[in-house]
């Protein structure tokens, strides 16, 4: 067999979800680990460190590049953590496999103090997720929320230096990465929803690729896919960008697809909420359903005032 070229951001958390995806297809297809050639590509959202992504045209940063080489065939499938990649893809592209989902919940991390609550009077907490900010504001409006940006490790650093009295990292980040002891808390999702397919491993294959498809195509988890596919349709209806605070999660509860949603002003002190179940064969369209949902909720003003 010819080799099987990987493309992936080079951040230690984007390298371990690339060789997660080489095991799996190892495993599946008994090829030799010498057949995969894991393939690092920079990023314009890994290269821009010292300012807030939503000022540079959102999600497509840490995606652009990667896909610019699956169209060229320099690379023949793209690993990618799902709540980076856009809601529309061009049609030379598609997410062919989704991996089974990490925990999905956000974890609180502190030195000093052992949840949100306990955090003293005006604070500085650091994240650079809005719809993270915007719900610890909600909950705390008294902290001083500053962005917080760069990898794992280097937040983690910031966090050690004093520089915050507390930070959010994704639960499934810090297993993935071998680094849960360094978990507080993990927040349960009653209490801060998590990011659109927040936990999720997507892998992009260019379509009709009649090699590379069905190799991808049996790593697929179907429960995993079919909630990723609610939540992106969720964030597709409201045209959720990284200027919009957004959450929402689907899970699938015996032949049910409960799906809650939810969106903030980035302030968080208005905030719209969604809960509903449907049929698991009708993700799309419960998504959809509660986007319309909050929108009529909400009303055109509030919506408008996300954006600015």
């Amino acid at each position: 067999m010819t080799t099987l070229k990987i493309g992936t951001r080079g951040s230690p958390l984007a390298l371990a979800q690339a060789y997660e995806t080489r095991k799996r297809l190892m495993k599946a297809h008994d090829i030799a680990e010498d057949k995969i050639e894991i393939k690092v590509i920079s990023t314009e959202g890994d290269r821009i460190q010292d300012k807030a992504l939503r000022d540079f045209g959102g999600k497509g940063l840490f995606t652009k590049e990667i896909e610019q080489a699956l169209l060229d065939g320099s690379i023949d499938l793209a690993v990618h953590s799902m709540k980076d990649v856009q809601t529309q893809l061009i049609d030379e592209l598609r997410i062919t496999a989704h991996l089974p989902r990490e925990d999905v919940r956000d974890g609180f991390i502190s030195r000093s103090v052992s949840n949100i609550d306990a955090l003293p009077q005006g604070a500085v907490v650091g994240t650079s997720s809005l719809r993270r900010q915007a719900q610890v504001k909600k909950r705390r409006p008294d902290l001083d929320v500053v962005t917080f940006r760069g990898s794992v490790q280097t937040r983690l650093e910031k966090l050690e230096r004093g520089e915050v009295a507390a930070t959010f990292l994704a639960v499934a980040g810090l297993r993935r990465l071998g680094l849960l002891g360094e978990l507080t808390a993990s927040i349960e999702t009653d209490v801060m929803l998590p990011a659109v397919a927040q936990g999720a491993i997507g892998i992009e294959c260019r379509t009709g690729d009649e090699r590379v498809e069905p190799l991808v195509a049996v790593l697929n988890d179907k429960e995993t896919e079919i909630c990723v596919t609610a939540e992106r349709a969720f964030l597709r209806k409201l045209d959720g960008s990284c200027r919009t605070p957004i959450a929402a999660l689907a899970e699938i509860e015996g032949d049910q697809l409960r799906f809650r949603g939810e969106i903030l002003a980035h302030n968080g002190e208005r905030s719209f909420f969604d809960d509903r179940k449907g049929s698991i064969d009708a993700a799309t369209e419960i998504g959809i359903e509660s986007a319309q949902s909050l929108i009529e909720k909400a009303g055109p003003e509030f919506l408008a005032s996300l954006v600015e």
